[in-house]
């Protein structure tokens, strides 16, 4: 979600979410792996312990994962309903699957 008209604090939103608070983990771990990676900064990170929601805060973005049945309940998706949804392009293909990941890059 595009929220630079919208707040003070970040940029973007990205919503995610997982069916199991492992893959939520797995999900935040990636996520700091490639944020690592490409030499940006992490400002904070709340909720891993838990694992039900988790909030990355790499300041331009902020990235809410989520297990789904906390996604559902929480809905903020819904808070931020007037905000932009951006679709994301993905580069490079996950070996042995249709689909991507790696490198999102905003489409408007």
């Amino acid at each position: 979600m595009d929220v630079r008209n919208k707040s003070d604090v970040t940029d973007y939103f990205l919503v995610c979410s997982a069916n199991s608070t492992r893959g939520v983990k797995t999900i935040v771990d990636n996520i700091e792996k490639k944020l690592d990676e490409l030499g940006q900064k992490i400002i904070g990170i709340e909720g891993y312990a838990e694992g039900n929601w988790v909030l990355v805060d790499s300041a331009d973005v902020i990235v809410h994962v989520f297990y789904e049945p906390y996604r559902k309940f929480y809905d903020i998706e819904s808070l931020w309903s007037d905000a932009p949804r951006l679709k994301l392009a993905f580069e490079q293909a996950i070996p042995g699957r249709t689909g991507s990941y790696d490198q999102a890059q905003i489409v408007e």
